[in-house]
């Protein structure tokens, strides 16, 4: 794998590490969110410190010649560590048992790391190589040992987190399992990578040549799980943002036709307070609603109950459902006020009942998708004389109808 292989994902988990900053500035103490930031960009510092010019940067910094495998083993042993505290935290228990398991993890971990500076210390790795330090050293005194303890380390870490990741995957449901059963994927192709190297590993230690285990697939597969990690770890906490944004962009879209029509009424009157444009769309979707509110308390004096019952009467005769007419009622009320108001004109309607006049989100939803798609509310109002029996087409086969 050339060096673009290892830099893309680093930059990957680097730019997911920079999404998550301001989450980490807020929220520093808490140790989930600690952990989904110190997995991120340690797995993107694995890559990073893994390409070869980067690899011969730190070799010749250090002035030690394969300085930088070491590094990279430290911090795939860190990583490992990062991925087991946060999927104990993440899925939580008594404080007192996580606690006990981070710091069993964690002493581990960081047992494994003093180890392999010592065995490093202690070794003799004069060569330097860049990609295939794991075999060309496989039989060295210490520096053998140091290699099966990384790959012993890292695989240890990918087998429990699988493991963990299965069983609460078996015991939750939504989005949470989708992460899950994904991040199962990704820790499977860790584990790979890591059976690979040392199948490798083994082959060379017994006198067989299996480098390119070693040096062209584990890495595929290092990089093929990266962005299962970054997935499973972000899905079940954007997922449901997603979905909620999704439905609340909808609905403000929806709402389009009625706010444009209400706001038509009067064009020199602000419905509802302004708002900037990077406002979140929760924010947009309420000053919408609010402007709706303003504009029918705007037009409320020339609501025309007649209006909506012929509107209705005509709609039913010409097929429509009930719960269909009566929004069809409702529209042509709402626009034969609002055209009323615009121009001025002053009379006494037949004032409707509070029931007649929407108010429930789904019902101005309603009302918004009649105003935009059905021709009768279009003919209401264009007559003030006689507003009651407006003319009606039947829907044909294929053509919306609100819902």
């Amino acid at each position: 794998m050339d060096s673009f292989g290892y830099y893309v994902p680093a930059a990957a988990l680097w730019i997911c590490f920079a999404v998550k900053l301001p989450d980490l500035r807020r929220a520093w103490r808490d140790p989930l969110v600690r952990s989904v930031c110190v997995v991120i960009a340690v797995g993107g510092a694995g890559f990073f410190f893994a390409a070869p010019p980067t690899i011969a940067a730190v070799n010749d910094i250090s002035g030690i010649p394969n300085a930088s495998s070491l590094l990279v083993y430290i911090i795939i042993s860190g990583f490992s560590a990062a991925c087991l505290l946060l999927i104990v935290h993440w899925r939580g228990g008594s404080t007192e048992h996580v606690r006990r398991v981070s710091r069993c993890w964690l002493l581990g971990y960081t047992l494994v790391v003093a180890v392999l500076v010592v065995l490093f210390g202690l070794g003799d790795a004069p060569v330097e190589r860049r990609t295939d330090f794991d075999t060309y050293y496989a039989s060295a005194p210490y520096i053998g040992e140091m290699i099966m303890l990384y790959l012993m380390a890292h695989m240890t870490a990918a087998l429990v987190t699988t493991v963990m990741c299965w069983r609460w995957a078996l015991q939750v449901h939504g989005w949470l399992r989708a992460g899950l059963w994904i991040l199962c994927v990704g820790w499977l192709l860790n584990l790979s990578f890591s059976g690979l190297k040392l199948a490798a590993v083994a082959a060379h230690r017994g006198g067989r040549d299996w480098d390119v285990l070693s040096t062209t697939f584990s890495p595929l597969l290092s990089a093929m799980a990266a962005p299962f990690a970054i997935v499973g770890f972000l899905l079940p906490l954007v997922g449901p943002w997603a979905v909620a944004t999704g439905r609340t962009l909808a609905t403000y879209v929806q709402l389009g036709p009625l706010w444009n029509e209400l706001r038509g009424a009067s064009p020199g009157t602000s419905l509802a307070a302004p708002i900037r444009w990077y406002a979140s769309p929760q924010v947009h979707l309420t000053r919408r609603e609010a402007g709706i509110q303003d504009g029918l308390s705007l037009v409320r004096p020339q609501l025309d109950d007649d209006v909506r019952a012929g509107a209705q009467s005509a709609a039913e005769a010409a097929g429509v459902t009930c719960p269909e007419a009566v929004l069809i009622g409702q529209a042509a009320m709402i626009r034969a006020a609002s055209r009323a108001t615009h121009e001025g004109r002053t009379r006494a309607p037949r004032v409707p009942g509070e029931s007649a006049v929407p108010t429930a989100r789904a019902a101005l939803i309603g009302v918004s998708r009649a105003l935009r798609n059905l021709p009768v509310v279009a003919t209401v109002g264009t007559d003030p004389a006689a507003p009651s029996r407006p003319a009606v087409r039947h829907v044909e086969d294929g053509e919306k109808s609100p819902t």
